[in-house]
């Protein structure tokens, strides 16, 4: 798919306008800048701010253009100043007064949309975008399972037959899941979900009574009895997110880590315990919180614990009724299971 973009620099209109006063550059940040293969906007903002998650407010770009902070690779950036603000933009035509301000021009560009930079890498989530998705235990329970492959076989791939059994709906095709980690509430106990992981997909050829026979056109590991069949759904892969600060004050906790490690680091996957009930969006930036230790007072002759200390950030890129998945975007010391989260400070 083509696009047809105008890079005209307008002013940047943020969600948390009032963080743009706390722009802060880095001292050694680059006047200019290359964009390579691999870079996101990120990276990029990482290497200009203190503050990285405040990119929006550091782009300049036309408001009028339904994405219109399209860079890609070979593209040459140049901080600037606008307003006494610093902006990062594609094209400089000239200074025009002693207070930097600057003056931009319209510039037409054909590019393949599918090659500009993403927000973050979508490596780390596509899979999480695509590939999983988080059910109520009723639902698993009641949607159709896998009864056996062909002539009875107890695993199946991609080119079998397989039959299954249960309540089928008017679909064709049925995404193959498996149940993979159920998320309690630390606090209170309650189920917040159960984790379906993708195994494959079928086309249901037939149905007879309550067993249908399917044809398996897609496989991501041996099908196995008990698998379960639900609909599939429309997941289209969003690319681009705009960071900012939740819009609500939201407190909770990291109550997993995708890969089931006890340890977390920069670019790892976790589960919060709080979703769209509590006002959390994609692209909500958090920051994270160690609980601060137990010591002993020997002059009171007591256990106190210390204040949280900051330890890290992230970004949730999606979210459900009662749970989200973020990616972390920075940590200053090893993160674990049970680390607070909150608002930016």
């Amino acid at each position: 798919m083509k696009r047809l973009l105008l890079g005209l620099a307008l002013s940047v209109s943020f969600t948390a306008a009032v963080l743009a006063d706390v722009l802060a550059l880095k001292e050694d940040h680059p006047q200019t800048y290359v964009v390579k293969r691999g870079d996101t906007l990120w990276s990029i903002s990482n290497i200009f701010l203190e503050d990285p998650w405040l990119w929006p407010e550091l782009w300049h770009y036309n408001q009028q253009l339904d994405d219109p902070h399209l860079i890609y690779p070979g593209d040459i950036l140049y901080l600037i100043w606008v307003d006494g603000k610093p902006r990062l933009v594609k094209n400089i035509v000239k200074k025009t007064t002693v207070n930097r301000d600057v003056k931009l021009t319209p510039q037409m560009r054909i590019s393949d949309v599918t090659t500009a930079i993403p927000a973050i890498s979508l490596d780390v989530i596509g899979p999480f975008l695509s590939n999983s998705r988080v059910v109520d235990k009723a639902l698993l329970e009641e949607a159709p399972y896998v009864l056996s492959g062909r002539e009875g076989h107890i695993v199946t791939g991609a080119g079998d037959t397989l039959y299954a059994r249960g309540k089928f709906e008017d679909e064709s095709v049925y995404g193959i899941y498996r149940q993979a980690q159920v998320f309690t509430d630390p606090d209170t106990g309650e189920l917040l979900g159960i984790q379906a992981r993708d195994i494959g997909a079928g086309k249901r050829l037939s149905v007879d009574g309550d067993i249908a026979t399917l044809q398996v056109n897609r496989s991501n590991q041996e099908i196995r009895r008990g698998d379960r069949l639900l609909p599939q759904e429309d997941r289209t892969l969003k690319p681009r997110f705009e960071p900012r600060a939740p819009s609500e004050e939201i407190e909770g906790q990291i109550i997993a880590v995708e890969g089931g490690v006890s340890q977390v680091g920069s670019m790892d996957v976790v589960i919060l315990n709080r979703g769209e009930r509590d006002g959390v969006k994609s692209g909500d930036v958090m920051a994270i919180y160690q609980r601060g230790v137990l010591v002993r007072d020997d002059i009171a002759e007591e256990i106190v614990r210390v204040p949280d200390v900051e330890a890290g950030l992230l970004m949730v890129f999606r979210s459900y009724e009662k749970l989200s998945f973020a990616v972390v975007l920075s940590a200053t010391q090893a993160l674990r299971v049970g680390d607070k989260v909150k608002n930016p400070t």
